[in-house]
């Protein structure tokens, strides 16, 4: 029997071929297969990484709408700061997502304020995928000067704020904001012109009453406290301030007062009937969370006299002027609630600026009820800016 030795060197070489060609599809499949699972890992951490910024974005945005809630109630900040300045390491939930917020407001506008909020992640003590937010709130409406009934702003009356007027609103001094009226609104109006509003008010009537502060006791919270009684509320001067007993600094008059010149209440001034400016440098600078001034008569501005309040007022009847008056002044930075009529002198030189930190309160009528008011009663953010 005779082999071939060309037939068996063909059939090893031709096996020697195919196993190549097994081995080159193989490594083929291999580096596709690697080359899907590269792209596999790339794209799922795109993905983590996706959904971690947007986390960190809402997380940002929270923090803007953390800051509007504490901005329209201030009577939730619990410091020496008129408004919520902000705070860092702050977290809705725990874990390593933080966010820092800072507030400043506005010093020529209490209405506008300026937020800038940042989220993020802590990885030891770095910060990662951060989200910068800047935003600028602005509280809408927010009132300054509530007149109940028609009234005419006279020419030396400016006001920096809303205004609301339950009838016709005749502008003949300076608005720099919006009006609201349930009738028409005659003059110039720097903002929007609200007319023929419904009786739904833009903010509701503050509702002061009397008897909440004096004479019998006040509460902050659950403890009890007594207001004061001037010496002689027919001349008030010097200084009224808080003590231990009378923590707020009410000082109560039950029936006329008459603040003759030089008079400091560092807390607030209740005046049942009607209360009298005779002399200058008259100065109102409320507590936090309790009003400034309550007349439930009018005030009388007789010449020479002037009054600043930083706070609310609310008064039951129109600001006037004695008949001998020339000139007098009001300065106001807080709200003027006036319940008829509204400012009806024009000798007297008023400037009412709005301060919804300032104005807004907290008051309680019986251990543990509290009743809380505010002169904005909305806001919206005019602005987002992704840095």
């Amino acid at each position: 029997m005779t082999i071939s030795m060309k037939t068996g060197k063909n059939t090893f070489e031709r096996m020697g071929a195919a196993l190549l060609v097994v081995l080159f599809i193989v490594m083929a499949i291999t580096i596709i297969a690697l080359g899907f699972v590269s792209q596999s890992d790339v794209e799922l951490a795109c993905g983590q990484n996706m959904v971690m910024r947007t986390k960190m974005d809402y997380l940002a945005e929270s923090g803007l709408e953390h800051a509007r809630g504490l901005i329209l109630n201030p009577q939730d900040v619990r410091s020496p700061d008129e408004y919520w300045k902000g705070g860092t390491n702050l977290q809705l939930t725990s874990g390593s997502d933080f966010y820092d917020v800072w507030v400043d407001r506005d010093a020529n506008d209490f209405c506008n304020y300026i937020i800038d909020c940042n989220s993020y992640r802590l990885q030891a003590t770095e910060k990662i995928i951060l989200s910068r937010l800047h935003a600028e709130l602005r509280l809408d409406p927010c009132i300054a000067y509530w007149a109940g009934t028609s009234t005419t702003i006279p020419s030396l009356m400016t006001i920096k704020g809303d205004v609301y007027c339950g009838g016709t609103l005749i502008n003949s001094g300076t608005i720099i904001g919006d009006a609201f009226a349930t009738g028409m609104i005659n003059g110039t109006i720097t903002g929007r012109k609200n007319e023929s509003v419904s009786s739904a008010y833009p903010v509701a009537w503050p509702g002061l009453v009397s008897t909440d502060f004096g004479p019998a006791p006040y509460y902050i919270g659950s403890k009890s406290y007594h207001a004061d009684v001037p010496a002689d509320a027919n001349s008030l001067v010097g200084a009224y301030g808080t003590s231990e007993t009378n923590r707020a600094g009410i000082w109560y008059c039950a029936g006329n007062a008459n603040m003759s010149g030089g008079a400091t209440i560092n807390g607030t001034l209740v005046v049942i009937n009607n209360l009298t400016v005779s002399g200058p440098n008259n100065v109102i600078i409320a507590e936090p969370n309790f009003p400034a001034l309550l007349v439930g008569g009018q005030v009388v501005m007789k010449n020479g006299g002037s009054l600043v309040i930083r706070g609310l007022a609310q008064i039951g009847g129109p600001i006037a002027d004695d008949p001998n008056t020339t000139s007098a002044n009001i300065s106001m930075t807080g709200g003027l609630f006036i319940a008829n009529d509204g400012v009806t002198s024009d000798k007297v030189i008023v400037n009412i600026t709005a301060a919804p930190a300032i104005a807004s309160i907290e008051t309680w009528s019986a251990p543990g009820v509290p009743r809380r008011w505010g002169p904005a009663a909305g806001a919206f953010f005019r602005s987002i800016e992704r840095k």
